[in-house]
């Protein structure tokens, strides 16, 4: 493991720098160059599935290798598997996420 103290100055502030320009570049493609025109139909029907495509990437690596070790967790999954079990049967949000914490941590104190 590389000490991040031994980072040159120059490097980190040009990183830092670099990533800044990305993301305003990312942004400014959307808010700058489109401003105020309407945005196609079949574009807005693809922009709203992106929150759907990108939170179960999010939380999916986080349930499956979340172990020691990067192991899995059966407590995490059987909670996960409440959460989706109740989302898709209520199809309420706070209900899925309600039941899957109370799960996981239901299971947390009694395994351990």
């Amino acid at each position: 493991m590389m000490d991040p103290s031994a980072i040159d100055k120059g490097t980190l502030w040009f990183i830092i720098f670099g990533l800044g320009m990305g993301s305003f570049l990312l942004r400014f493609t959307f808010l700058g160059f489109v401003g105020d025109r309407p945005l196609p139909a079949w574009l807005l029907r693809h922009l709203r599935y992106t929150a759907v495509a990108i939170l179960p990437a999010l939380v999916g690596p986080l349930v499956v290798f979340s172990g020691e070790g990067g192991s899995t967790d059966p407590t995490r999954l059987i909670a996960a598997a409440v959460t989706a079990t109740v989302g898709v049967w209520t199809k309420n949000v706070l209900a899925a996420i309600g039941s899957g914490t109370a799960t996981l941590f239901a299971l947390l104190y009694l395994v351990g």
